[in-house]
């Protein structure tokens, strides 16, 4: 069974305890009328499972949730993960991981190479089985500024012609952790990546399980070759591919508030963190949980497998480290 699985109302029932305010066509929805400080009904967590299934993504505003409230409102949903399975938690809480400003400093040196798809990614994609949602809380953030965008990855997928579609169904690639093009990666980087060596196989196309809807899962950051093409044959098709996710109407963009809350559907999603913040002089602190998720399926009924690596488990004592 799925961590986002819905038992009622249906994704297209009309909710009846919060309120769910589209922002684009295509994705994207505010939700009102709640209090995340508080614990939730099982009615009210089905209408916001309802909502990130048609939605994708949705956001809440005014909630000034602690680390701990945090993780109750996660848990309600799934089973959060440690932090990061390679780039760690916040102290004390082992379940969070700081979203920082500079937290790339210490991992990458150099210049990227610039392209239309940088940064983008999905969470965790290394892993056998990635996170099933992304739940990302802003505390300190700069009075313009900031944004971050995300795509349906269920649409780029329609997006494409029918013998694309069919030829990406047949498809699967292997995504790491690396530097972005141009940058090389610090001491630090590569350490953390050998204690935690994570590197998997998943389809180009996988089936999300409540629905039966396809979605295109590349990761711009992560997915590093086509498993089978010539090397010039996966650079020509992961770029078309890429670059397609990323068009306009396949996004929205969020402008994020204290205590403003992201909570997105990793499996059927691909988000971009901002570079504007780079110049300028506010702090920018966000603290993000994941979902436990299952393991990807592809059109052909096959799982991802893992080359390297343990699957990115829930939170346990045992697997803080």
């Amino acid at each position: 069974m799925s961590t986002l699985a819905v038992a009622t109302p249906a994704p297209n029932a009309e909710p009846r305890h919060i309120g769910v305010h589209p922002l684009t066509g295509l994705i994207g929805a505010e939700i009102s009328g709640i209090d995340l400080t508080q614990p939730l009904g099982a009615a009210v967590v089905d209408e916001i499972k309802a909502a990130l299934l048609k939605w994708k993504v949705v956001f809440f505003r005014d909630q000034p949730l602690t680390h701990d409230q945090h993780v109750a409102f996660a848990s309600a949903f799934g089973a959060p993960t440690v932090g990061h399975p390679v780039f760690g938690f916040v102290e004390g809480h082992p379940q969070v991981y700081s979203v920082a400003r500079d937290r790339f400093a210490e991992r990458h040196v150099g210049e990227p190479l610039i392209r239309p798809w940088t940064g983008w990614h999905t969470d965790v994609t290394a892993a056998v089985n990635p996170p099933a949602a992304s739940i990302l809380r802003g505390v300190d953030i700069p009075p313009y500024g900031g944004d971050t965008l995300w795509t349906n990855l269920a649409v780029a997928y329609q997006g494409l012609s029918e013998t694309l579609r069919a030829f990406v169904d047949t498809l699967r690639g292997v995504h790491y952790f690396s530097p972005p093009e141009g940058q090389e990666a610090t001491e630090s980087f590569i350490k953390k990546n050998q204690a935690r060596p994570l590197v998997s196989e998943h389809p180009l196309v996988r089936v999300i399980p409540e629905n039966g809807e396809r979605v295109l899962f590349v990761s711009p950051s992560f997915l590093k070759r086509v498993t089978g093409l010539h090397p010039r044959e996966s650079r020509q098709l992961l770029e078309l591919l890429f670059e397609h996710i990323t068009r306009p109407e396949y996004t929205v963009r969020f402008r994020w508030q204290p205590g403003s809350i992201a909570f997105w559907d990793n499996r059927a999603t691909a988000h971009l963190a901002p570079r504007d913040i780079f110049s300028l002089d506010f702090n920018r602190q966000l603290y993000r949980i994941t979902l436990r998720g299952e393991v990807p399926v592809g059109v052909d009924g096959r799982p991802s497998t893992a080359i390297k690596g343990d699957p990115f488990e829930a939170y346990t004592p045992s697997n803080a480290h």
